[in-house]
């Protein structure tokens, strides 16, 4: 049975009183009419509006080892599985870590995310990291998030004394969807990757990714599971399927599903960071504008083996609708 929604605002007066959505609910979103999509996007910037004003996060992803994963991620040109052309190479080296920062602040970014391809870090590559961490620390007002993958306790506490503020480890899809994507690894796995970061004091980043074959229940399981996890940070990735990938075929997405799911995810995780990340541009493509109505976060340039826009459109786009980057405050 389809759940009718009269009035989108009922949901939004909801998500602010703190109540949770119902499955039933959340569906409707993502199943709702497309001649409906302004009323859901303004609903949803009620909620945006009400925690986060008019400000905008900037995030910049700096790929700092590529290629050589042996895990079978059936979305990644990196994985063991892809026959996709990618650059392949070991953790940069402090200085150029160090150099990503330094750009990532001319482009007015407040979080620069360190991301390390593989199933998780060595003790070297951990040592790597907390060098360039500390430089970055001591000469930039720059919060840092790793995305190193799976971790130990130890590195989680490494990681946090050398100063990173966040850990980024996504949980992509729901638990019942997740053994069609990936089978190198689990989806408890993931979850326990993101307690440990929070154990350790450092801010929860987890995500997902759409359009990779889930049902619309399963999109709203992600959002409950995220809600539950209690992620500071959620990224919302829209499938860029690359040729040599598991996914290349995967064409299910539009514009208006993608600004759907933005807005379910803000109806559900109200207080939190919701950006607009990897394949918004292949995806939104002209509404990309509209994001910014549910979302108060977005990643600038390049993404790890995909290219994203240019910063300063994102500038101008961020400009042109009124609203304002909030630099970082540490």
């Amino acid at each position: 049975m389809i759940t009718m929604i009269s009035n989108w605002n009922e949901l939004a007066d909801k998500a602010i009183r703190g109540e949770l959505l119902t499955i039933e609910e959340g569906v409707a979103v993502l199943e709702a009419d497309d001649d409906e999509l302004l009323d859901i996007m303004s609903a949803a910037f009620k909620v945006r509006k009400h925690y986060f004003g008019k400000k905008v996060k900037l995030n910049l992803i700096i790929n700092a080892k590529s290629g050589l994963c042996p895990e079978d991620c059936g979305y990644c040109s990196q994985s063991i599985v892809s026959t996709a052309p990618v650059s392949k190479y070991p953790l940069l080296e402090k200085d150029t870590l160090v150099a990503g920062a330094r750009k990532a602040m001319e482009l007015k970014v407040g979080t620069y995310c360190i991301v390390a391809s593989g199933r998780g870090p060595t003790g070297k590559e951990v040592d790597q990291v907390i060098a360039a961490v500390k430089e970055i620390k001591s000469t930039m007002p720059m919060k840092i998030c790793a995305c190193l993958g799976i971790l130990s306790d130890e590195q989680a506490v490494r990681l946090k004394e050398a100063g990173v503020d966040r850990y980024n480890h996504n949980l992509n899809t729901s638990a019942s969807n997740f053994n069609k994507i990936t089978t190198t690894h689990t989806y408890d796995d993931r979850v326990a990757t993101v307690e440990k970061a929070k154990a350790s004091g450092m801010s929860p980043c987890s995500g997902c990714i759409v359009g990779m074959g889930e049902t619309n229940q399963e999109i709203v399981e992600i959002a409950y599971a995220l809600r539950e996890l209690d992620a500071d940070s959620i990224p919302v990735n829209f499938l860029n399927s690359i040729k040599g990938t598991p996914l290349e075929n995967n064409k299910e997405l539009n514009p208006r599903k993608c600004l759907k799911v933005l807005a379910l995810m803000r109806f559900i995780n109200p207080t939190k960071e919701i950006r607009a990340s990897g394949g918004r541009e292949v995806n939104l493509r002209s509404m990309q504008v509209l994001c910014l109505y549910a979302a108060n976060s977005l990643f600038v340039g390049d993404y790890l083996t995909t290219e994203g826009q240019e910063a300063s459109q994102d500038h101008k786009m961020i400009e042109d609708m009124g609203f304002e980057i909030e630099l970082c405050a540490l």
